[in-house]
């Protein structure tokens, strides 16, 4: 594999859309979407009154990367070997004591399943939170935990919460939920956008402009359905012309095809045996996909780059599936207070990107609770030292992605040809990070453990 990757080389360009070219205001829209789940586990589902209030710290509580051990109602933060670093049951952290007691040498028995392959089952959910709506999941499955295992007296305590969860889900985001004002997310987003929603900056709009003059093709590819999509494209880049298809596509091979969508009214026409022409497109596949971007780029091997903010739902499905080159979206790189410019490869003042040298004006909070998304401590077994290591979710980025960045923002203003040091085997775990590695990697007097 070469060491170096350039957007130059790739004729195509794929986006998500939440959280990649769409960027909320965290704090109010994961509130909402909490809300969102609360109101329907205590009027539909008879949940405690409790469960609608939301505490300040619940919001800290929520960060990318954990796993939820359902079988015991614990959340999980994992080094790349599986070991449990930290643990809470509901929001209230757990001891070393106790998560000895409960995982022996720290050791989580599903991890051998998750590790390959980032899935669910009936005993966990991997990688949750991944996103925004994951992050108000874990949330309220960390709340609904508290609620059982402190306001449930008869000694009765079943974790048995998710699959109302996975109701709530289904009953505020099915894909008629926006058109018939169902739940409490979607009616709040579209009477109030400005709330909820950041536009676009200018310079993100100049360089999609600038991709398209360039000959790329330019996809949104999301699991939004197509009345929210084009409500969001909308209101942050003030037009919603895109090529587009659901997510799903991306993590199948060729067991769904692709219905056509009524530009006017947002419905579904007949399933489609095969796609002639770009435009707007529900469900599909990966395959009928590809074969449209050939005849569109008139080759026979189109190279294809797909942009997202979810390790779960957007980057592991398009490098395993498809084999596309992925960009990561990571906020967590706005987390440290230094960015120490990379040194990877010298280029001139005219190609180095605005966020190059110096912190971004946007900040990012850390979870004071969970700690670093990148790496964290392992207390010593048996007496032995602590010593510092990497976590699952850091192991995931460098083994998925071409590159991490912190927003496309940060790479708006780059030369379309602008070499970036991608991850590799052969090549240092921090070097495909854009536009610096996150400090908790850099060397310092405590050597990270990279195994």
């Amino acid at each position: 594999m070469q060491q170096y990757f350039s957007l130059a080389d790739c004729e195509v360009m794929g986006f998500d859309l939440d959280h990649t070219l769409c960027r909320y205001h965290l704090p109010q829209s994961a509130t909402l979407i909490y809300d969102s789940f609360a109101q329907y586990l205590v009027t539909e589902k008879g949940y405690d009154k409790d469960l609608l209030t939301l505490n300040p710290e619940s919001l800290d509580f929520c960060c990318k990367g954990l796993a939820l051990d359902l079988e015991d109602g614990n959340f999980l933060k994992l080094a790349e070997d599986g070991t449990v670093l930290r643990a809470s049951h509901g929001t209230r952290s757990m001891t070393s004591e106790e998560i000895l007691e409960i995982y022996g040498r720290r050791e989580w028995k599903h991890f051998g399943t998750v590790s390959g392959m980032l899935s669910r089952s009936g005993s966990y959910t991997s990688e949750c939170p991944g996103n925004l709506l994951q992050l108000g999941t874990s949330a309220i499955c960390a709340k609904e935990t508290f609620c059982i295992h402190y306001l449930v007296h008869d000694g009765q305590k079943k974790y048995d919460f998710w699959k109302d969860v996975v109701a709530a889900i289904q009953h505020n985001y099915k894909i008629s939920a926006f058109k018939e004002d169902c739940g409490t997310y979607f009616p709040e987003v579209k009477n109030h956008p400005e709330k909820y929603l950041q536009r676009c900056p200018n310079s993100v709009k100049k360089w999609l402009k600038q991709l398209k003059s360039a000959g790329k093709i330019l996809l949104l590819i999301t699991s939004s359905h197509s009345d929210y999509c084009r409500l969001l494209c909308e209101y942050i880049l003030g037009f919603s012309q895109f090529s587009q298809i659901q997510e799903p596509a991306l993590a199948l091979t060729n067991s769904r095809q692709f219905c056509l969508v009524v530009p006017e009214n947002d419905e579904e026409q007949e399933a489609l045996l095969s796609l002639e022409k770009p435009g707007w497109y529900s469900q599909g596949n990966a395959i009928h996909l590809y074969e449209l971007l050939k005849k569109m780029t008139g080759k026979l091997d189109p190279k294809v780059v797909y942009f997202g903010d979810s390790m779960h739902s957007d980057i592991f499905p398009a490098r395993h599936y498809s084999n596309w080159e992925t960009v990561f979206i990571l906020e967590e790189l706005l987390g440290d207070k230094v960015m120490v410019p990379t040194e990877i490869e010298s280029e001139p003042l005219e190609k180095k990107g605005k966020y190059e040298g110096y912190q971004p004006k946007i900040s990012y909070s850390v979870s004071e609770q969970w700690g670093s998304f990148f790496v964290d401590r392992l207390p010593g077994l048996e007496n032995a030292e602590e010593t510092l290591v990497r976590t699952w979710s850091c192991k995931c980025i460098s083994t998925y992605s071409t590159i991490a960045i912190p927003s496309l923002e940060a790479i708006a203003d780059l030369p379309l040809d602008y070499r970036f040091t991608r991850f590799s085997s052969n090549s240092s775990a921090i070097a495909g990070y854009y536009p610096s590695p996150p400090r908790a990697l850099l060397p310092s007097e405590e050597s990270v453990t990279m195994k």
